[in-house]
């Protein structure tokens, strides 16, 4: 296990070592850049390190209410509802809108906070094939009872595949359904503004689909996040469990959010730069023969066949001064894989190192 000795950057200290960093979410920068530092020790100065309460009870201050602002801005939503974690935000959604529909279809490799955070009592629920958009209108066409839900990851979070969403956002509308996309790995990352998947594919303000969201990725901080209307979030903030009852955001994760918009506002440019860096290292994967995902994201596996082989090439890449994880979430059928994240911060004699030791790799073994 790497345990970590300072902040996370295209570099890292660990057991007293210098190691390039490719891993991670941190793909625009933001958790370590100078300007959301600061806003947060700001912030920590002025408030302390938390509020010791619920947003229900004591927990708001106007740190939280301006990130709220800034969000709705951000995703041109009427409101925006802030909460402790992106890991409940699906299972947020699932909770307030349990009562319009009938059965759930997930994507068989979804993350684990969609698995286990359809509500108790959902008995109806059909795992569809990896992105498959013919299985998935299989399984509607089967399971025709009621209103369908259906959910996907935009990005997933293992292979940095993007989901269909402009066929999957077909199927729902067309069976009268409503489609959650757990955006944590697209959100900042894909579409023109970087609001996510559903604007990628030209979808965004489409009705009956909604994003679940987290600040913990390309934005750098802490905490999800849900835009929508104000109907949806007044729902959330009236009758969810999980908001009533969690203590609020800390301080210095609710500033340092609101800085991160700031600059992904005044700085497009880093999804290009991330995008042109990714797609340097794919491509050159792909040259080397390696199993990997074709795509445009950050996240680029590599697949091998098993744990050991997997865990083999960690450890040499490691021993070259290279930090690259073996994951695997449970429940998931994929194969173990190394997960390599591209990020801005990223110098491009990082990206040729990282592929020469694979080469050597490959010529090795």
């Amino acid at each position: 296990m790497v345990v970590l000795d300072g902040e996370i950057g295209n570099y890292v200290i660990s057991g007293n070592k210098k190691y390039s960093y490719f891993a991670g979410n941190n793909y625009l920068g933001l958790a370590t850049h100078p300007e959301i530092k600061d806003a947060a020790v700001r912030a920590v100065k002025k408030y302390g390190t938390g509020f010791s309460a619920s947003r229900q009870t004591t927990g708001t201050s106007w740190l939280h209410l301006e990130l709220e602002k800034e969000l709705s801005l951000f995703k041109q939503k009427d409101d925006s509802v802030i909460f402790a974690s992106g890991y409940l935000g699906n299972r947020i959604l699932m909770e307030v809108l349990q009562d319009r529909y009938a059965s759930v279809f997930i994507d068989q490799d979804s993350h684990p906070s969609i698995i286990f955070g359809i509500p108790a009592g959902k008995s109806d629920i059909f795992r569809y094939n990896h992105c498959d958009t013919a299985d998935l209108e299989s399984k509607l066409k089967e399971n025709n009872r009621g209103m369908p839900l259906i959910i996907t990851d935009g990005v997933f979070a293992l292979t940095g595949e993007i989901a269909p969403l402009d066929k999957i956002y077909d199927l729902a509308t067309g069976y009268n359904g409503i489609l959650i996309v757990d955006d944590a790995h697209s959100t900042g990352i894909l579409g023109e503004t970087g609001r996510g998947t559903p604007e990628h594919f030209g979808l965004d303000g489409a009705k009956g689909i909604w994003q679940s969201e987290t600040m913990s990725k390309a934005l750098g901080s802490y905490g999800g996040f849900i835009s929508s209307d104000s109907v949806l979030t007044g729902q959330i903030r009236e009758s969810s469990a999980i908001y009533q009852a969690s203590t609020s955001l800390p301080p210095a994760v609710v500033a340092a959010g609101t800085a991160s918009l700031k600059i992904i506002r005044e700085n497009p440019g880093f999804r290009t730069e991330l995008t042109e860096k990714a797609r340097f290292l794919r491509n050159g994967i792909i040259s080397l023969g390696f199993h990997t995902c074709r795509g445009i994201t950050p996240i680029i596996p590599i697949f091998e066949d098993g744990h050991e082989s997997a865990g083999n090439l960690s450890a040499f890449l490691e021993q070259h001064g290279i930090i690259v994880p073996v994951i695997n979430y449970p429940g998931l059928k994929s194969n173990f894989m190394l997960r390599i994240t591209v990020s801005v911060l990223h110098e491009y004699q990082q990206i040729e190192k990282l592929l020469d030791i694979l080469h050597d790799w490959k010529n090795r073994y």
